[in-house]
């Protein structure tokens, strides 16, 4: 039987794969984190302290990958307008939420979508 991971510790995994993408750093607008590249945020992390659900935000711009995300659940277009320019917020506490791997790879992809495209170049030569 897999053991399947908890909230926090995907959590920690999607932090840890943000930051060490090219030119990524970590902020705190708002008080809750965030990764930046380029100062675009590409993933809002929320608060990792367990005040507030754990979840990521992230930027989506192929589709196919869009409409994955949206299938998990609780997953919805991103509030304050953010779901227009294809935003999706993905709780990680729901039972079937989505697994680290698929999550890293969303967050990949917001940051391409995202970060000036030196970054991106950066990272497509390692």
């Amino acid at each position: 039987m897999a053991v399947t991971a908890s909230a926090p510790e995907k959590w920690a995994k999607v932090r840890e794969f943000a930051l060490a993408l090219p030119g990524a750093a970590e902020k705190f607008p708002w008080g809750e984190s965030v990764a930046e590249a380029g100062r675009k945020v590409f993933v809002f992390l929320g608060a990792g302290d367990g005040s507030h659900p754990a979840g990521v935000t992230v930027k989506l711009t192929d589709g196919t990958a869009h409409a994955h995300a949206l299938t998990a659940p609780g997953a919805e277009p991103a509030g304050y307008g953010l779901g227009r320019a294809g935003w999706v917020s993905v709780p990680l506490e729901r039972a079937g939420s989505p697994s680290a791997e698929p999550l890293c790879d969303w967050v990949e992809e917001s940051c391409r979508a995202t970060a000036p495209e030196r970054l991106t170049a950066e990272g497509d030569t390692r």
